[in-house]
């Protein structure tokens, strides 16, 4: 007996988005802040927790951002950018950089990589990437970036989110 044929193309869904963001948010995830410059210097910077890690050799990260997105074009133009990993105590921080029509690094202590990406200072993990390719999929871009540096903070608690909350890590 043969397997089913396989579809060409997915079904609908049988779900709102509101029930698809529901359901999304019971994954927890980590914070992050990605921060790079615009081709005219300016830093730009915004809240992720789309981030995950592809490869191990070459090193490979990615994130993806919304196509409407305010910092599109420095982010899709640009060469570098750095993921920051927030802390538990950086969650300020995250809604800061959430928030619209605001200079999202008034007040933001932090120095800039190698390859001029601001690196916020307390994070528990930083990678400066390599802005390697993009993917349109659906309302967003996928960026993978090739990670050339990274930096941890011993110690550091991650800053976590679930079901539209922030969460501090507290170990089984």
């Amino acid at each position: 007996m043969s397997p089913p044929a396989r579809p060409h193309k997915a079904s609908p869904p049988t779900f709102s988005k509101a029930e698809f963001r529901t359901a999304l948010g019971m994954f927890a995830t980590g914070v992050t802040i990605v921060t790079g410059r615009a081709p005219d210097g300016t830093l730009v910077g915004l809240t992720a927790n789309s981030f995950n890690s592809v490869s191990m050799s070459p090193p490979l990260v990615l994130w993806s951002l919304a196509q409407t997105a305010g910092s599109m074009a420095a982010f899709s133009t640009g060469s570098h950018y750095a993921i920051n990993i927030l802390s538990a105590d950086q969650q300020d921080l995250a809604r800061q950089f959430a928030a619209q029509g605001i200079d999202r690094f008034a007040g933001v202590q932090y120095h800039l990589g190698a390859a001029g990406a601001p690196l916020i200072d307390g994070a528990a993990a930083t990678f400066e990437c390599f802005n390697r390719s993009r993917y349109e999929e659906g309302d967003h871009v996928i960026f993978v970036g090739e990670v050339e540096k990274c930096h941890t903070r011993t110690g550091a608690s991650p800053l976590l989110y679930h079901g539209g909350k922030f969460y501090a890590e507290h170990p089984l």
